[in-house]
């Protein structure tokens, strides 16, 4: 039998109603508190499973507010992009909301029965962005690394089971995307793939534009298309995390913006763990009706 320490109590993740948080950055009963929050037409959440393109989607949404001016959003925040569009669910940040002027910009790695029940009656807007799950596992695995908060994976295999168990900060990625996408039809909610963004950056935004009814000039789409390249958000401090502390971010193990493409779990996953993978998406997403782009080259 192989005896499983676990993580350090630091890095210790909490099951809470079927989902688990990280302790030090979450507290389970604020986290319950974010479903009685009162909602306006003009909050707008983004919703990802970790690594699917969230700190993409902060960059966009901060373009888009400032309508394509790159100058303007620079030195709005000290660290980060997350300084302006915060997780709700982190500590301390769902009383920020609350009193928060309008536009209230908000991410989350929640799933849906915690984010706040106005949101189903279709008050505020919601982005849910997928990404396909093998690019997400070796993403989130490279992830560990640089992250203090989590735990730091002993190897890839060891990782993989775990992430196939649903046994780290956003449980189960298949739940995940099966409870927000059964629900899209309940609440104002773009549903975009990270693959669709990848393919055609622009027609991505433009989509996100009108749904958040926003209404730029072509050069001002073009101005946020350009900045919220993956080549260009390298440049920018902010955009790329690279001035996060470094209680947060360990910087000497890699960037957070690492490669940002599709088709990397070619580089990691064995035959047989893409052969058990396959298979059990298959079968966990069997009745939905959702496609995903598995290689860059499918989309040359």
């Amino acid at each position: 039998m192989e005896i499983n320490e676990g993580p350090t109590p630091e890095h210790e993740l909490i099951p809470h109603r079927g989902f688990k948080l990280i302790r030090g950055t979450h507290d389970p009963d604020d986290v319950d508190q974010i479903y009685h929050l009162d909602i306006q037409d003009s909050d707008v959440f983004v919703v990802t499973y970790p690594k699917s393109g969230t700190i993409w989607m902060q960059q966009i949404l901060l373009l888009l507010e400032a309508q394509g001016d790159v100058s303007a959003i620079s030195g709005l925040s000290k660290h980060s992009n997350a300084d302006i569009i915060p997780w709700i669910e982190v500590k301390g940040h769902r009383q920020a909301f609350i009193v928060a002027p309008s536009p209230r910009l908000r991410v989350t790695h929640l799933q849906h029965h915690f984010l706040p029940a106005a949101l189903n009656h279709k008050k505020g807007k919601v982005i849910y962005v997928a990404r396909n799950p093998k690019d997400v596992l070796v993403s989130y695995f490279h992830f560990h690394k640089l992250a203090n908060m989590l735990e730091t994976p002993k190897d890839f295999d060891d990782f993989f089971e775990k992430f196939m168990r649903g046994d780290v900060f956003g449980s189960s990625w298949f739940e995940h995307v099966k409870t927000w996408y059964t629900h899209r039809e309940d609440m104002n909610m773009l549903f975009i793939t990270y693959e669709e963004m990848i393919q055609d950056l622009q027609s991505a935004i433009h989509r996100i534009s009108v749904f958040l009814g926003k209404d730029l000039s072509d050069d001002q789409l073009t101005s946020v298309v350009t900045h919220s390249t993956f080549h260009n958000m390298k440049k920018i401090p902010q955009a790329s995390y690279e001035q996060v502390p470094g209680e947060l971010l360990n910087h000497h193990q890699g960037r957070f913006m690492r490669k940002g493409t599709i088709g990397d779990w070619k580089n990691h996953f064995t035959v047989a763990q893409n052969e058990r993978f396959d298979e059990v998406f298959h079968r966990e997403m069997k009745d939905f009706p959702l496609s995903f782009i598995w290689d860059i080259r499918d989309i040359q």
